[in-house]
């Protein structure tokens, strides 16, 4: 059964050996960096929940949820203030094409759901334009893409 296990002491160096196939590297970024940039937002008053995903005791992939922005987000888009970001998800190259990205998904949102940082409208990703298999993931959980971009990424929300 697939679960979310937040980043901590114990399980980061696992999470840390987890990587895409190479000709997927340019979607996501690394789990170190994502791990990096849950701290920096979690010190600039910004919040992040970075998670394992975990396939009973094997970590599988991982996933990074954000509210609202940071001090520091001098760019972020409109849709950022007051709503919940699935900022990460990344499946190891050696489990993907198993489900894991749509189970993950639906974790994320139940979490969401829970509000941890307070009521919210909207749940918002971004995603790089070529990323088809992205696009139509988030699409079969009624993600709409909005027309606006975050950097060079296209933006999609879900109405909570």
């Amino acid at each position: 059964m697939l679960r979310l296990e937040k980043i901590n002491g114990k399980n980061v160096w696992n999470i840390l050996k987890l990587s895409v196939n190479n000709s997927q590297r340019e979607f996501v970024a690394s789990n170190e960096i994502s791990i990096i940039e849950a701290y920096t937002a979690i010190t600039a008053s910004g919040y992040a929940y970075p998670f394992g995903i975990y396939d009973g005791d094997i970590p599988v992939g991982f996933l990074m949820i954000g509210f609202d922005k940071d001090d520091y987000w001098e760019d972020a888009p409109d849709v950022a203030t007051g709503n919940y970001n699935l900022w990460r998800l990344m499946i190891d190259k050696n489990y993907q094409h198993k489900g894991y990205g749509r189970q993950a998904v639906k974790l994320a949102l139940d979490f969401i759901k829970t509000y941890p940082c307070g009521p919210a409208e909207y749940c918002w990703l971004s995603y790089e334009p070529e990323n088809q298999i992205a696009k139509e993931l988030y699409a079969s959980f009624g993600f709409i893409e909005t027309g606006d971009m975050d950097g060079e990424e296209i933006i999609a929300v879900l109405k909570l």
